[in-house]
């Protein structure tokens, strides 16, 4: 720690992001990747993109995007954001919705992003209590607040929110704005992208990163009523007026214009999930009803750290989270079917060999 650090920067405790290894080749299962490679013409799009006029700075309004994700959501440009990943969006929407002193609600056990965003900028937050089985208790929303942040699917759970219960936390909840992060709302129900032109006070956040294939590009947009997007606005453009690059805008658009290909490989990884989900169940885990491209397992016998260590020796990465509820659960995202079927025979030997060393 240095003595020139601020304040802030001595208290603030900081996302810790999955493990992107080196060296070793590993079966990564642990940071929700898509298995799958980007459409291909999202790579012609950059391909062609990758010329002289990279000398010249992007469009800061970032129009050819905007205007591909509202077409995909029959919305206007005028009600559609993008930043440089849905975790920058939820950075700028935090000081344009929220006030310090006016604590917001998070789901006790979700994305472990929001309590670190809401540190830096010194918004206090409390934390509504998951149900036993880890869904969400509507109700729990029903109190005074300054605002909510909801992930939907969650996270790491991978439960879905019906319409209809996103619809009575708005409802409820008029005065405040409610941020509804749907990074995996492709695998799982319909988006709260309809709900929009009902209720001015919802912000629905997405990202490129999961069911689009381009983590390594980084782009993520927020749907919302344009005096929400105008807020959002005055914050980017205090902060970086050019949040997005020539070669991610061009990606990002192809990718969004290409729907064939984006819901043949999330149907893929759907299938995929299903019956990985049913095999774990049939050796004994525990797991949550998963609408997300991860499943949410525990075992009964065998301590999840040690399947995470034991898993790693195997040359296989999955999460775990070292915290209250969750602390004997997995989370394992879903690769192609050739990598689950590696995965599902490492689990069941050591589950195996665990339950006869008992």
């Amino acid at each position: 720690m240095s003595r020139y650090w601020s304040d802030l920067a001595r208290t603030i405790v900081p996302y810790v992001a999955g493990e992107q290894p080196t060296g070793r080749t590993y079966i990564k299962l642990n940071t929700n990747e898509n298995p799958y490679p980007p459409s291909p013409r999202v790579i012609d799009a950059i391909k062609s993109t990758a010329n002289e006029r990279l000398r010249l700075y992007p469009d800061p309004e970032c129009r050819e995007l905007r205007t591909a994700i509202a077409e995909y959501y029959d919305l206007s440009i005028d009600e559609v954001f993008v930043g440089n990943s849905s975790d920058e969006v939820l950075a700028f929407a935090l000081p344009a919705f929220f006030n310090p002193g006016s604590p917001i609600l998070l789901p006790d056990v979700t994305y472990t992003f929001y309590p670190t965003i809401a540190g830096l900028f010194r918004i206090d937050h409390k934390t509504v209590p998951l149900s036993a089985d880890f869904t969400i208790p509507v109700e729990g929303f029903f109190r005074e607040n300054g605002g909510i942040i909801i992930p939907n699917p969650n996270a790491p759970t991978g439960i879905y929110l019906p319409l209809d219960a996103i619809r009575s936390i708005l409802d409820n909840n008029k005065e405040h704005v409610v941020i509804i992060d749907e990074a995996y709302i492709d695998f799982a129900g319909p988006s709260a992208a309809r709900l929009i032109r009902e209720y001015p006070n919802l912000l629905v956040t997405q990202t490129f990163s999961k069911s689009r294939a381009l983590a390594g590009l980084r782009v993520g947009f927020a749907l919302g009523q344009r005096e929400l997007i105008q807020g959002l606005d005055r914050v980017k453009n205090c902060i970086n007026a050019y949040t997005l690059d020539r070669l991610a805008l061009a990606g990002a658009a192809a990718a969004m214009r290409d729907r064939a290909y984006f819901e043949e490989t999330t149907a893929k990884i759907k299938q995929t999930r299903e019956r990985v989900a049913a095999r774990l169940r049939e050796i004994g885990f525990i797991i949550t009803s998963s609408q997300a491209n991860f499943v949410f397992i525990s075992h009964p016998k065998v301590p999840a750290g040690a399947l995470l260590r034991q898993l790693r020796e195997k040359g296989i990465l999955v999460r775990y989270f070292n915290a209250p509820r969750i602390d004997n659960y997995l989370r394992v995202s879903i690769g192609t079917d050739e990598e689950m079927d590696v995965f599902l025979k490492a689990i069941e030997e050591l589950v195996a060999g665990k339950q006869q060393s008992s």
